[in-house]
């Protein structure tokens, strides 16, 4: 594989859940699983970078892939957005619903771009998670602000129930703000954008799957 600056392409993918039930969980382990197999074939390096494992067995609230080679980028952006699965809930027999989302987001890992992050230079900050979902949202100081203190821009990550991959989340939006040449006010608007992640975009799904065996829709 190549490997020139124009070709070699290394970013991170995002799939979570949200604060969607065991059958979202199952899907985001089965789209990870997916993304795996078809990054492999179209020749991209891909590694499971982390999983925050669900209550269920064999679900996931969320997984944190790193994928490296050319045409990296472009992969990632078929599956960035909202991906649905349509399938009686394995989980809960008889249970009506049939529509389970699941959200992708695509990254730009710590070390990537060309003004460098150094960790040292980043001060991290635990915050109360805070957004809808009445008695089931979060009510841990599981949410991160990273500040970048030369520059003081700000980044932040409250979606993932897991402290310690918002904190991943929030240093790779941190190096993406930095690799942009953000101003500080560009650094709030994305803070903002982020508050909102806890509510996926339904009834516009980029990819559908369907039934048990995870058959996507052509």
């Amino acid at each position: 594989m190549r490997t020139d600056s124009k070709e070699h392409e290394h970013i991170w993918l995002q799939v979570t859940s949200g604060r969607g039930p065991a059958e979202c969980q199952l899907a985001v382990a089965r789209l990870a699983d997916v993304l795996e197999k078809e990054a492999s074939k179209q020749g991209l390096a891909c590694v499971l970078l982390d999983i925050v494992e669900g209550r269920e067995r064999g679900t996931a609230l969320s997984a944190l892939l790193s994928l490296e080679g050319e045409g990296a980028r472009a992969f990632a952006h078929r599956s960035r957005g909202s991906v649905l699965w349509i399938c009686p809930s394995p989980l809960r027999p008889g249970h009506k619903r049939k529509n389970w989302f699941v959200g992708v987001e695509v990254l730009a890992p710590p070390d990537a771009g060309a003004t460098a992050l150094r960790t040292a230079d980043v001060a991290f900050e635990a915050m109360r998670a805070s957004g809808p979902g009445g008695q089931h949202v979060n009510k841990t100081e599981s949410a991160v602000r990273a500040t970048h203190r030369p520059t003081g821009l700000v980044a932040t990550a409250r979606e993932e129930r897991s402290q310690a991959m918002n904190k991943k989340l929030a240093l790779a939006r941190l190096a993406g703000l930095l690799a942009e040449g953000a101003n500080a006010a560009k650094a709030d608007a994305e803070r903002d954008r982020w508050a909102q992640h806890d509510a996926l975009e339904r009834g516009r799904p980029v990819r559908t799957f369907e039934g048990p065996s995870f058959k996507e829709r052509k």
